[in-house]
C-alpha cells in the first residue's frame, strides 16, 4: 500500500511553501487499485499524473465532508473529462451520494465556473458512505469514521496489504473527549493523518480570536491522540493557510515531545507500507 499527499493545506490554496500549499487531496494505491480521498485543488497534479499514464483510468473516490477546500480542485481533475474513465464517488452520510453530486454540480454552474458539471464524460457512480460501515476495493477495506466538525465529517481507516492508514481531515478532537468507538477504529494504525491546524494559544483565543468550536484540532492534541491510540507514525495535515513553514516545522517539532515520530504531511511525500513495499 502506498500512499502519496497531494494537498495537504486547509482552508484555501497558498502559493510558495515548499511543505504545500494546495487542499485536501490524498492517494493510496494498491495492487492496481487507486482510492483518492477529498478533491481539494491538490486532485489538479494527481489528474495529470493520471493522464500521463494513459487511458482507461479507474479509481474510487471518498469524500470526508463537502466543504469548499475538499471539492474545489474536481473541475481542474482532466481525467473526468474522458469517457474512457469510471469513477465510484462516495459522499459522507446517509444521503451522501445525492448530496455529492449536487454539491460538485453547483460548483460547477454560472458564475462559479464557466462548464457545467455535464461537459464531464467520465462514468460516475454515485455512493454514500456510512459511519462504520465498511466499504471493500479491490485489496483495501475502507471504514467512514464520524468525527466531530460542524455539518459533520468522515474519517477513513484504509487497511491493505496488512497494514493500515487513517485520514482524519477536519475534526476537532482532544484526548479526553476522543469517544471509546473513534478511539478502537482509529487504534494501532500505521500512519494517523490527523487535523492539527492550530497552535494551542490560536485554539485557546490567546493570540486573537478563540478557534474552538472551528472544527480543527491543534498539534498537540493531534499528538496526544496518536499516542493514545497507539499509532505508529503521524502526519499533521490541514496545515493553516496562514502558516508558513517554519511555523508548521516549529508545530511538529512540539508535537514530537508527546509523540516522537510525527511530522507536518507534505505535499508529494510518499509513503510505502506493508508488502507491497
Amino acid at each position: 500500500m502506498e500512499v502519496r499527499f497531494y494537498g495537504v493545506r486547509g482552508s484555501i490554496a497558498v502559493s510558495g511553501s515548499r511543505i504545500g500549499g494546495n487542499t485536501a487531496c490524498v492517494e493510496v494505491t494498491s495492487q492496481g487499485h487507486r482510492l483518492i480521498l477529498d478533491a481539494g485543488t491538490g486532485i489538479r497534479a494527481l489528474g495529470e499524473i493520471m493522464m500521463r499514464e494513459g487511458a482507461p483510468q479507474k479509481a474510487t473516490m471518498f469524500f470526508s465532508h463537502l466543504h469548499w477546500d475538499h471539492v474545489q480542485g474536481f473541475p481542474f481533475f482532466t481525467p473526468a473529462y474522458l469517457p474512457t474513465s469510471e469513477f465510484v464517488m462516495y459522499g459522507p452520510g446517509a444521503n451522501g451520494a445525492q448530496a455529492l453530486l449536487s454539491e460538485l454540480a453547483a460548483q460547477m454552474q454560472p458564475p462559479h465556473f464557466p462548464v457545467p458539471l455535464s461537459t464531464m464524460r467520465s462514468h460516475m457512480d454515485f455512493r454514500s458512505a456510512l459511519h462504520a460501515k465498511p466499504v471493500e476495493v479491490g485489496p483495501f477495506k475502507v471504514t467512514p469514521i464520524d468525527v466531530p466538525h460542524p455539518q459533520g465529517c468522515l474519517a477513513y481507516r484504509v487497511e491493505a496489504d496488512g497494514h493500515s492508514f487513517i485520514y482524519a481531515t477536519d475534526v476537532e478532537v482532544r484526548m479526553e473527549d476522543l469517544s471509546p468507538e473513534v478511539a478502537r477504529l482509529f487504534e494501532g494504525t500505521d500512519v494517523l493523518c490527523l487535523d492539527a491546524q492550530y497552535t494551542p494559544d490560536e485554539y485557546e483565543g490567546r493570540k486573537g480570536m478563540s478557534k474552538k468550536g472551528w472544527g480543527h484540532s491543534t498539534m498537540m492534541d493531534a499528538a496526544g491522540v496518536a499516542k493514545m491510540v497507539g499509532a505508529r507514525r503521524l502526519c499533521l495535515f490541514h496545515h493553516d493557510p496562514a502558516h508558513p513553514d517554519d511555523v508548521l516545522e516549529d508545530m511538529a517539532e512540539q508535537a514530537r515531545s508527546l509523540f516522537p515520530v510525527c511530522e507536518p504531511a507534505r505535499e508529494g511525500q510518499r509513503l510505502v507500507l506493508g508488502r507491497a513495499a
